[in-house]
């Protein structure tokens, strides 16, 4: 029916809806596998190369002027009104919503939003995209000029341009899809053999004496993990097996080296390469590699491309790095500085042990010394000499006090004597008189007789009595 209305109107009016304003064009020849849809005498036609929507009037050129008069121009629709009933018929078709579509990329801009703009192209047509910045920060480096890609969205249209276009929300370089099933498939076989499990994963050595690397000898990658290497832990001994790791030579020359290091006795194994894409990363995805990473007598990282790529090696390794340097990193975790650092650390803390031991061992031999002097000989006699001098003390304390006692008791009786003395009776005109002959004192008169001595205060004399 399409079909017999274009031929049967071959000249009708076309709209091009762009920006804000309408251009009127003449249209003759559409085709009509270009219909997208009816929408009562209209339809919506696509034109390829410029990625407009145009909508076709079935009616008749004199028609078209005549229903543009002014009386009936209120019954028309708005350019506003018919972007919106285009983008309602695309947004409310789910398998628009839900598509891949594959193409060139051409057009790319990346403004400083973070949103990635770009056209997607083949020979017949091109088809304007937008990835918002979200999505873009998961994408791969797979968004350049000419790049062959598949690209996962859903159909929106811009309705200030009258445009539509893709939502993206995934990128990927062409044939990655085949490639990632066979990822998975690939996973999923040797995750159930258990070679992917948590328990034979094995300690990386803190202080590697030996490292191997497994990478390509020209490569970038290897420049890059040897400066880390020398920057952080100059004294380790680097043992290299070169091998290449892309192509179809890549897989066994990576078994074979892996097998050849592991004879070297390193300490640990550095399994890397710089990024690319799922093709470049392939030969880490090998089966034999894998399984070769599995038989390394010594544990194995693994830093294979960027930090968004992941290998069947990365599981099957015992530690996954995102990067060549980041895995040089892992290997020499505990740098020269460290060891500095934790010397210096060791001798403040032997010097701290050792003071506080001295400073215990001086105040146990000071108690001992000062036991010792308690019950030595010297302390005794120390003692016994205080002792002694204590008694000695006392007696010339209990001596002199009983001198005083006697010599009061002295001055008493001295005092009573001189009170008794006769002496003193004399010096109050008193005399003693005794008989010259015999010596007796005279106390009577009757016993007064022949010579005798008077004795006064301050001398004596001789008298007779006859």
């Amino acid at each position: 029916m399409l079909q017999q209305k274009a031929e049967t109107y071959s000249k009708c009016l076309c709209f091009l809806f762009n920006s804000n304003y309408c251009l009127y064009i003449e249209a003759k020849f559409f085709s009509v596998n270009s219909v997208l849809s009816v929408v009562k005498d209209f339809f919506i036609y696509y034109d390829g190369y410029s990625s407009n929507l145009l909508l076709i009037a079935f009616k008749p050129f004199y028609v078209i002027l005549r229903i543009m008069q002014p009386d009936l121009f209120s019954t028309t629709l708005t350019v506003s009104q018919i972007t919106f009933r285009i983008r309602k018929l695309l947004e409310d078709n789910p398998e628009l919503q839900d598509v891949w579509v594959t193409g060139e990329i051409s057009n790319l801009s990346r403004p400083a939003s973070g949103h990635i703009y770009f056209t997607l192209k083949d020979k017949n047509a091109s088809l304007r995209c937008v990835m918002w910045k979200t999505d873009a920060m998961r994408t791969r480096p797979v968004m350049q000029e000419g790049a062959a890609v598949e690209v996962h969205g859903r159909i929106a249209v811009y309705e200030p341009q009258g445009q539509y276009q893709l939502i993206a929300s995934l990128i990927q370089a062409k044939g990655e899809g085949a490639l990632f099933q066979e990822f998975l498939r690939l996973k999923s076989m040797l995750e159930a053999e258990g070679l992917f499990d948590a328990e034979r994963k094995r300690e990386i050595p803190p202080f590697p004496k030996t490292i191997g690397i497994v990478t390509s000898a020209t490569g970038a990658a290897l420049r890059d993990m040897l400066n880390t290497i020398r920057r952080r832990q100059p004294l380790v001994r680097v043992v290299i097996a070169p091998s290449p790791v892309q192509g179809v030579d890549a897989p066994p020359a990576l078994v074979k080296a892996l097998q050849s290091i592991n004879a070297q006795n390193p300490d640990v194994i550095l399994l890397a390469r710089g990024g690319g894409s799922i093709e470049d990363l392939w030969a880490f995805n090998d089966e034999r590699v894998v399984r070769a990473v599995v038989a390394s007598e010594v544990p194995v990282i693994s830093g294979v491309g960027h930090e968004t790529d992941f290998t069947l090696c990365d599981f099957a390794s015992d530690l996954r790095a995102p990067t060549p340097t980041a895995a040089a990193e892992l290997a020499t975790e505990t740098t020269l500085d460290d060891l500095r650092d934790q010397l210096s650390s060791y001798q403040s803390r032997l010097t701290d042990l050792t003071l506080s031991l001295l400073a215990d061992h001086r105040a146990y031999v000071t108690s001992l010394t000062a036991r010792l002097k308690y019950v030595s000989p010297e302390r005794r006699i120390q003692s016994e000499n205080q002792y002694l001098d204590e008694l000695s003390r006392r007696a010339v304390s209990a001596l002199k006090h009983h001198i005083q006692l006697q010599s009061a008791r002295v001055d008493g009786i001295s005092k009573r004597l001189h009170a008794l003395n006769p002496e003193g009776i004399l010096s109050r005109g008193y005399a003693i008189i005794t008989r010259k002959d015999d010596d007796k004192v005279v106390s009577k008169v009757s016993q007064a007789q022949g010579d005798m001595n008077v004795r006064v205060s301050d001398g004596e004399f001789e008298v007779n009595r006859k």
